[in-house]
């Protein structure tokens, strides 16, 4: 991984423009090809980014000034980064990452949806556990009736965290013209309700799910909001 904190600019051009103008900030470059930019505020969700497959040019303009251009292979979105000066520049290989070591309840309902993805509605049917994607495995990818893609994100509480989490999968998945459109199925066996929201909002279903109930051990009917 690359750290790089600069004073910067930097312009988006592609399905929408957008402009940051020139301040401070952290520049990460990971191994997988993904470039983010991230302010010192904000939360952890970076200001721009771009995922993979990119590719990263550096050069020098005519004027002397350096500049990053990340081009996305598919899209030929572009995200330029113009550097007035840079404050720190370091790489660092961090290994091969053992990935989310899901908690015994987390999993095992992950385990039983993909036994029986039709309780999640729209007769889903899976096709596959732990779909790898750029930024990690989705939890189940499954098909409706209509055969539209279904990303489905399992939690045992869902919060906001969880909802964002989804979109980002989504949003890479729809990129995919195998896959796309994708919606998705935010589950849940309490899901809070700012994270409800945050999903009416990004057109994500919620569905909350009773454990006991995917164990056989009472009324088979899931809530689907």
């Amino acid at each position: 991984m690359r750290l790089l904190i600069a004073r910067c600019q930097v312009d988006y051009a592609g399905r929408l423009s957008a402009h940051l103008p020139m301040a401070v900030r952290l520049v990460l470059v990971k191994a997988d090809g993904s470039v983010l930019i991230h302010s010192d505020a904000g939360g952890y969700k970076p200001l721009m980014w771009m995922t993979p497959p990119c590719r990263l040019e550096e050069q020098t303009t005519a004027d002397g000034a350096l500049e990053w251009s990340v081009v996305a292979a598919k899209t030929e979105d572009t995200l330029r980064i113009g550097i007035a000066e840079v404050l720190h520049d370091s790489g660092h290989d961090l290994g091969v990452d053992p990935g989310l070591v899901k908690d015994g309840v987390e999993k095992h309902l992950q385990e039983l949806l993909a036994r029986h993805p039709a309780s999640l509605g729209d007769e889903l049917t899976l096709v596959r556990r732990e779909y790898p994607t750029a930024i990690g495995p989705v939890d189940l990818l499954c098909r409706d009736l209509d055969g539209t893609t279904v990303a489905v994100e399992i939690k045992r509480r869902g919060d906001i965290d969880g909802v964002e989490q989804l979109a980002r999968y989504l949003e890479l998945l729809d990129r995919d013209p195998l896959l796309a459109p994708v919606r998705g199925i935010f589950a849940a066996q309490e899901i809070r309700p700012q994270a409800r929201v945050l999903a009416g909002h990004r057109g994500i279903a919620c569905v909350t799910v009773d454990y006991d109930t995917l164990r056989g051990l009472g009324d088979p009917s899931l809530r689907l909001f």
